[in-house]
C-alpha cells in the first residue's frame, strides 16, 4: 500500500481502523479455511464411512451364502447321520428329526445374527454423528452472534472522527 498524502479537506481514516480492517479480513480468510477444511475432512469421512459400509455387506453376504450353503449340503448329510444316530440310540424317529431340526434352527439362526450385526454397518453411524455435531455447533454460533449485545458506545465514540477533524 502506498500513503497518498490527502487533499486539503479530507481527512483520512486512523491507523487503527486500516489496521482492524487487515484484521477482520484475515479474520474472514481464515474462517473460510477452517469452513473448506471442515467440509474437506467431513467429505472423507463420509466416503471412510461408505466404504466400511460397503465391507460391511459383502460380509453380511457372504455370512448369508455359508448359511445357505450349511442349511442345504452339509445339513442334509449330517442331519440323516444325526436322525440315523439318534434312532438307534433309541429315539422314536419323530424324536430323531424333531432334534435334527433343532439343532438346523439353532445354526440358521446363529447365521441369521452375524449377518444383522454386519448389516448394522451400513447405517452410516460415524457420519451422521459428525454431520449432527458440526450443525449443532455452527447453531450454537449463530444464537451466540444473534443474542451478543452490540458493544456500548461511549460519548467519545459516538462523536467520532468529527470532533477529532475540528480538534
Amino acid at each position: 500500500m502506498t500513503e497518498s498524502t490527502p487533499a486539503s479537506g479530507e481527512a483520512s481514516a486512523p491507523p487503527g481502523v486500516i489496521e482492524a480492517l487487515q484484521r477482520l479480513q484475515a479474520d474472514g480468510r481464515a474462517g473460510v479455511h477452517a469452513t473448506a477444511e471442515t467440509v474437506h475432512m467431513l467429505g472423507r469421512l463420509l466416503a471412510a464411512d461408505l466404504a466400511l459400509a460397503r465391507a460391511a455387506v459383502l460380509r453380511a453376504l457372504v455370512c448369508l451364502a455359508l448359511m445357505i450353503v450349511f442349511g442345504g449340503s452339509a445339513w442334509l448329510l449330517l442331519m440323516a447321520a444325526l436322525v440315523a444316530l439318534l434312532h438307534w440310540v433309541g429315539l422314536s424317529w419323530l424324536g430323531a428329526l424333531l432334534l435334527a431340526a433343532l439343532l438346523s434352527l439353532a445354526v440358521t439362526m446363529l447365521a441369521f445374527w452375524a449377518a444383522r450385526r454386519y448389516l448394522a454397518h451400513g447405517g452410516l453411524q460415524t457420519s451422521r454423528r459428525q454431520l449432527r455435531r458440526l450443525v449443532q455447533d455452527a447453531l450454537t454460533v449463530l444464537d451466540a452472534l444473534r443474542t451478543a449485545a452490540p458493544p456500548p458506545q461511549t460519548p467519545d465514540a459516538a462523536a467520532g472522527p468529527a470532533q477529532e477533524a475540528q480538534a
